[in-house]
């Protein structure tokens, strides 16, 4: 006899990436930043390693949302900090949807979404993808009009499209609530930041944001969302008291202290990926225009799966991924999702992939 819930006896629960214990590995499967963090986070993490770690961190984070808000040009009643983009994820889901209610979430995209949804005991809904990343509007708009919440990442993973405000518009519910979930919202060609507020609806759209990207902090797990204030007030009723902790606080700050630091980390990044992008079309891959800090890569001759092992037996790793209720071609649709890493894992990988393919 289980004594857990029903719905947590169903689900499989969310699998993460591959985290090899060792670093002879040449890593491409996570997205994690291939450059450090700037140099003042580690200055601001000694300055709050003191005594003061006996105590209870700022619980509204308060310095850290004054420097968060300037970035999206709000104040800081706007900004909710969380123990990473997925804690924010799991408030808003806790905050706004009852079991039973309604979520949905485009498909194939960031699969956590379904289960926090099903955890929480609501329904999820997939909003079917064509071929080519865009929006089957015919089929998702019923949903949409029914939905209590929709989760959309921009750019979306795996593929690495990024839609625009216009389509992005078109997918808040007409009666709940819209999270734009922004974990790569650095990488674009041309980044924006808070201009979905200004739209119809705008007072219900929810912005999540990550450091674990662009902000090469994926061990210091901070993210935060960003909303209008009556929103945020509600959801900081349902977050832990003191859901970051101090290390963290002050790293993250920092980190968004230093812009320029970010910005040419990044520009390095888009820089790396039209080369690997150029170089898997030269290989026979299929690559989309990617606006993150990965690409997606099928080939259509090559079965993903035997590329993903032969490149692990060169400690290399990227991501395989499957859909197994999508077709493509009259196959389940499968790809790998790589991770832009320096130039010089950069050339390990196409030397490699050239061996392979």
């Amino acid at each position: 006899m289980s004594l857990f819930r029903p719905n947590i006896d169903r689900i499989e629960g969310y699998v993460p990436g591959e985290q090899p214990q060792t670093t002879d590995w040449v890593k491409l499967n996570t997205n994690e930043n291939p450059y450090p963090p700037s140099p003042r986070v580690f200055e601001a993490i000694q300055a709050a390693a003191t005594d003061r770690l006996r105590l209870y961190p700022d619980p509204i984070a308060t310095e850290f949302r004054t420097v968060a808000a300037e970035l999206f040009g709000v104040d800081a009643d706007w900004v909710l900090p969380a123990n990473g983009s997925d804690e924010n994820l799991t408030i808003i889901i806790r905050s706004f949807v009852d079991p039973g209610e309604l979520v949905v979430s485009p498909y194939p995209s960031y699969i956590l979404y379904e289960t926090l949804v099903e955890i929480q005991g609501g329904r999820h809904r997939r909003l079917p993808l064509n071929a080519d990343w865009s929006w089957d509007m015919q089929t998702c708009r019923p949903l949409i009009e029914q939905a209590k919440l929709a989760l959309v990442p921009n750019p979306n993973s795996p593929s690495g499209n990024r839609w625009s405000l216009d389509e992005i518009a078109e997918l808040i519910p007409p009666q709940g609530m819209f999270v734009l979930d922004e974990a790569y919202g650095d990488f674009p060609d041309q980044p924006h930041c808070g201009e979905i507020f200004s739209r119809p609806a705008g007072e219900r759209v929810i912005v999540t944001r990550s450091f674990s990207k662009s902000y090469s902090l994926a061990g210091i797990r901070m993210g935060f969302a960003v909303a209008h204030p009556d929103v945020i007030t509600g959801m900081r009723k349902v977050k832990d008291s003191y859901n970051c902790d101090g290390i963290a606080l002050a790293a993250a700050t920092a980190a968004l202290r230093d812009q320029q630091w970010m910005l040419e980390n990044t520009a390095k990044i888009q820089k790396t990926r039209a080369i690997l992008s150029a170089t898997l079309v030269e290989l026979g891959f299929n690559v989309v225009n990617s606006q993150a800090n990965f690409v997606w890569a099928t080939h259509p001759q090559r079965e993903h799966r035997e590329i993903f092992e032969a490149l692990k037996q060169r400690n290399i790793l990227v991501r395989f991924m499957t859909y197994p209720d999508v077709t493509y071609q009259d196959k389940p649709l499968t790809g790998l999702r790589v991770t832009i890493g320096t130039d010089e894992q950069n050339e390990i990988l196409s030397a490699a992939l050239r061996e392979i393919v």
